[in-house]
């Protein structure tokens, strides 16, 4: 019998994973002058031995105007790219876990409080607050502060550091680039009709709202190392009428797939206040079998994914190639331990904690495999 789909090997672009399980990128609010702390030492490190394939450090901003709060993580200097090699060194020490990283820029969304004291944005005069930027200056909120609408400067401005951070992604030996098209920041916000008013080559219809998207995919790729992989995070849908949909999401998806892009992850959500989003278990993964039935590279799920049968059943009926974990693997940072003894699967552990392996799952582990301490 062969065993769980969950768990069998797959390749993103030449990255090897050990199974079909990623642990999603999630911003932690927790950096200084955007470099990680020790409680990214912390976070990630315990990620680093959870079972999963790979690991994708939280959005990072490429510029300190594209933070979405003031305590978010950077790659923009020499400052916080010895913060984060600092952080990658210790969890490398310990974890052979593959580890991308997640560029981002807010745009209108950013200079935001933190979300435990009521995320509201900050005026560009506040101690923490920042004048923001967007394809157009409207407002994600009612009664926020306007963007400036980005001229070609601002766009070049834009586009270079989106190239200097994937620089330093290289330098850091970080496997995989994945870039942050979704949830309502900067490039989102050129892809959506909604936020992008332009009437330039960058607004109106479809194919002038992906140029600078594009344009910024083109020079990341660019970049970084040809044998490593540059992925694109999108938002399958706005969930508002008259918005960005699953058939533009298709046309991008297409798009970025002929330029060399080696996955696309399929969110959904985060550009408009008004959305109203269908949520329940596996709501997105329709999104993600609409581009995967359009496009020939992996295609990656992601949204209220927390059942061991409800995972491999994505991943079993060719739905998506991988799921992604968020707030999953934050309440459960052993949840690819528990759906491989679950589902009758093997997993990767320390070997510090190979005799936590219970009775009745004796062949749970992956002995041979095992990291060294």
């Amino acid at each position: 019998m062969s065993g769980p789909k969950l768990f069998e090997t797959f390749e993103v672009g030449g990255l090897s994973l050990a199974n079909r399980i990623v642990i999603a990128p999630m911003c932690q609010y927790s950096a200084e002058d955007g470099c990680m702390t020790d409680w990214h030492l912390i976070h990630l490190g315990q990620l680093a031995l959870s079972g999963a394939a790979l690991l994708t450090i939280e959005a990072t901003a490429v510029e300190p105007e594209g933070r979405i709060t003031y305590a978010d993580v950077g790659l923009w200097d020499d400052a916080t790219e010895a913060a984060m090699a600092r952080v990658l060194e210790s969890v490398r020490r310990h974890s052979d876990m593959p580890i991308a990283i997640q560029l981002a820029h807010a745009g209108r969304k950013a200079s935001t409080d933190l979300p435990w004291q009521g995320g509201k944005q900050l005026a560009p005069d506040h101690g923490n607050g920042w004048q923001t930027v967007a394809p157009s200056p409207l407002t994600f909120a009612e009664g926020e502060n306007p963007p400036a609408a980005l001229d070609r400067d601002g766009l070049a401005r834009v586009r270079d550091a989106f190239v200097a951070a994937t620089r330093r992604a290289a330098r850091l030996g970080i496997d995989a680039v994945q870039l942050h098209g979704a949830h309502g920041y900067l490039l989102h916000q050129f892809l959506s009709p909604l936020s992008n008013r332009r009437e330039d080559e960058y607004g109106g219809s479809l194919e002038n709202r992906l140029r600078f998207p594009l344009e910024v995919f083109d020079a990341v790729r660019a970049a970084f190392p040809a044998d490593r992989a540059v992925t694109m995070r999108v938002s399958g849908s706005d969930w508002v009428e008259g918005g960005w949909d699953a058939e533009q999401t298709i046309a991008f998806a297409q798009a970025l797939e002929a330029r060399g892009c080696a996955a696309i992850h399929v969110s959904s959500g985060g550009l408009d206040p008004r959305q109203d989003i269908p949520v329940g278990p596996s709501y997105q993964v329709p999104l993600a079998r609409a581009v995967k039935q359009a496009v020939s590279i992996p295609v990656v799920a992601v949204g209220l994914i927390t059942d061991y049968e409800q995972a491999e059943a994505i991943v079993g009926t060719g739905d998506a190639d991988l799921i992604a974990l968020a707030r999953t693997i934050l309440y459960d940072p052993r949840w690819p331990w528990h759906a491989a003894a679950h589902l009758g699967g093997r997993v990767k552990a320390p070997d510090q904690y190979l005799r936590s392996q219970p009775r009745q799952y004796r062949s749970l582990f992956d002995v041979e495999g095992s990291a060294e301490s």
